[in-house]
């Protein structure tokens, strides 16, 4: 644990030599966080970015939200450091206990300093580690306020030793969207901050370690049971993606790992099984489905390349063998379009039907590069076909899908009233809700022309019929743009967002749906519409990446 002395101005360096503080080695070494890439747990406001604590000003700062615990702020040295001083300068809002801590990985942390009796002013401390990352980790705030620091210091000398790294880590945007794609206004550093600060209250509402056996699941209360496919793969793909943002990412990607193991479905061992009970058992005839499968697979390669597949499970070996099960037995062979699950074959009621939400563009581009099988070029090419067909002729005006197309061997159209969940399965309902999200997905990131004319569609839409104001997006509309029900719910609102980055006409209206997910809050009770959310807050910051 590292020495700590309370101090002033005047003779800092050598009263900290005389009472021994700082070693002679320690104030030797150079100051290494000086304009480093810097995240932190949450921002309160504009202007108090994690970037103001390491840019040498000290009438600048960092600030987290108020009245919360814990919070971090996290700087990135850059390359393994061996590090010998903290100085930590607090605002008034200072911490009264908190740990500086070190990763090489900024997955696994070890503690250099702690203590539960902050008070604030400036502590500097003399401190033993080694990393590329140093975190200091509020515990227990001191006031009715956040965690805020005028200056993080970090000092230290790099030790030539090569840097475990994270393939693609939160914030670093290596994959460039296509040209001319719009981000909400603000600084990356404030948009980052906001998705971690969804993502940590997104985990605390849904991420548990039920029924033991060293499994990580999110749990579904809002659906037909406690767990379904679709909210692991969902987790799968979000706790991939915050890799480097989030200490214990991979730990908790194993855990989910390990339930997608131990729950095969009883048709296709290779998928998920899409429903268990509070007991995490599989019920109702423990059968795969499509949408649950497509993002455990893709959530799987997003391991393999964030952190490869030396580690206790082969993420890219485990993806294939999901992608090609995926191809065996929810791929309609005759049309090249997705079935519901493994669970309906040739000659029953629901071959010939398939979900719109389940057609994501970008994850078929991943299979195939993952694969080399071209037949994912074909399929892509026959999902997007479709949705130009059906924006043609049932929503020339709006560009809306249904949820469910029916007689996709012969003449797809929309269900004509209840074929599996409602009398609205042919409506723009609660699985059609994410189309734009999914359609707009892959035209921020592969700018295919069919992509983006199909997402351009639909925000030209929705910005006239709302009056560019997010509160009057509706729960639900018939393909014509009359609305079926009205009230609010991020599952509808949010995915617009996505659509509308594709526009170089929509800033303001962009603004306004980004503002107006910041300001929901997440509902308990709703991991569909909370998870929806997290992944459009991901996308439309630049964040989202297909590997």
């Amino acid at each position: 644990m590292g020495g700590r002395s309370k101090l002033g101005v005047l003779g800092l360096v050598l009263g900290l030599l005389a009472a021994g503080t700082v070693s002679a080695t320690a104030a030797a070494d150079p100051l290494v966080s000086a304009g480093k890439t810097t995240v932190a747990s949450s921002v309160e406001a504009a202007g108090l970015e994690p970037g103001k604590a390491v840019d040498g000003n000290p009438s600048t700062r960092w600030a987290s939200l108020e009245g919360r615990d814990p919070e971090w702020i996290r700087v990135d040295l850059g390359s393994v450091h061996s590090v010998s001083r903290v100085r930590l300068n607090w605002e008034t809002a200072y911490a009264r206990a908190y740990r500086v801590q070190t990763s090489l990985d900024g997955s696994a942390w070890t503690d250099v300093y702690s203590t539960s009796a902050g008070d604030g002013g400036i502590d500097d401390l003399t401190v033993s580690g080694s990393g590329r990352y140093v975190r200091v980790y509020g515990t227990a705030r001191a006031t009715q306020w956040g965690y805020s620091l005028w200056e993080l210091e970090v000092y230290g000398a790099g030790d030539g030793t090569p840097t475990p790294t994270v393939g693609v880590p939160f914030g670093s945007r290596q994959q460039p969207y296509a040209q001319g794609v719009l981000r909400p206004s603000g600084s990356t550093s404030t948009l980052d901050a906001a998705v971690v600060d969804y993502y940590q209250r997104w985990k605390s509402a849904f991420l548990r370690q039920n029924c033991g056996n060293g499994w990580y699941q999110v749990i579904s209360p809002d659906a037909d049971h406690p767990y379904v496919a679709e909210a692991q793969g969902y987790g799968m793909v979000v706790v991939a993606t915050m890799a480097g943002a989030d200490p214990d990412a991979r730990r908790i990607f194993d855990g989910l790992v390990k339930w997608k193991i131990d729950h095969p479905s009883s048709i296709n061992p290779d998928l998920l099984a899409a429903e268990q009970d509070t007991s995490c058992r599989s019920v109702n005839g423990g059968d795969a489905a499509t949408d649950g499968d497509l993002d455990v697979a893709y959530g799987l390669l997003l391991a393999d390349r964030q952190w490869g597949s030396a580690g206790t499970y082969n993420y890219k070996q485990l993806a294939i063998r999901h992608i090609n099960a995926i191809k065996a037995s929810e791929v309609n062979p005759s049309t090249n379009l997705l079935k519901l699950g493994d669970w309906t074959g040739a000659g029953d009621r629901y071959y010939y039907l398939s979900r719109s939400s389940d057609w994501m563009a970008d994850h078929f581009r991943a299979f195939r590069k993952a694969t080399g099988d071209s037949a994912w070029d074909t399929i892509r090419s026959a999902h997007q076909n479709l949705v130009t067909r059906l924006q043609q002729d049932y929503a020339p005006n709006t560009g809306l899908l249904p949820d469910f197309v029916e007689n996709t061997n012969s003449s797809p159209r929309p269900a004509s009233g209840e074929v599996l969940e409602s009398p609205n399965d042919g409506q723009y309902y609660w699985n059609a809700c994410r189309v734009p999200w999914r359609i707009g997905a892959d035209a921020v990131t592969s700018g295919d022309s069919s992509s983006l004319s199909a997402a351009r569609k639909l925000n030209a839409w929705v910005k006239a019929k709302t009056g560019g104001n997010p509160a009057n997006i509706g729960l639900g509309y018939r393909l014509d743009g009359t609305q079926i029900s009205g009230g609010s719910a991020a599952a509808f609102f949010a995915p617009f967002a996505v659509v509308a980055t594709t526009d170089p006409g929509s800033q303001a209206w962009l603004d306004a749906l980004w503002n107006r997910m910041l300001q929901t809050p997440i509902d308990s009770s709703s991991y569909f519409s909370a998870s929806i959310q997290l992944q459009v807050m991901i996308t439309v910051t630049g964040n989202h990446w297909v590997p």
